[in-house]
């Protein structure tokens, strides 16, 4: 299977179901080997509106 259209990144899309959950997702953390991790990583993400509607 391939992305036909409108491809998004998985961060990206954990950034919009975690908004759905109520958290924010830059906010939401949890600690690992002493370092606080994200779960939609270090790199900037967003949440995608078009996916809400």
């Amino acid at each position: 299977y391939n992305i036909v259209k409108d491809p998004v990144h998985i961060r990206d899309f954990h950034a919009t179901i975690l908004q759905l959950m109520g958290f924010d997702h830059e906010r939401f953390s949890y600690k690992f080997q002493g370092l606080d991790q994200r779960l939609t990583g270090v790199l900037p993400s967003r949440v995608i509106p078009e996916l809400l509607a």
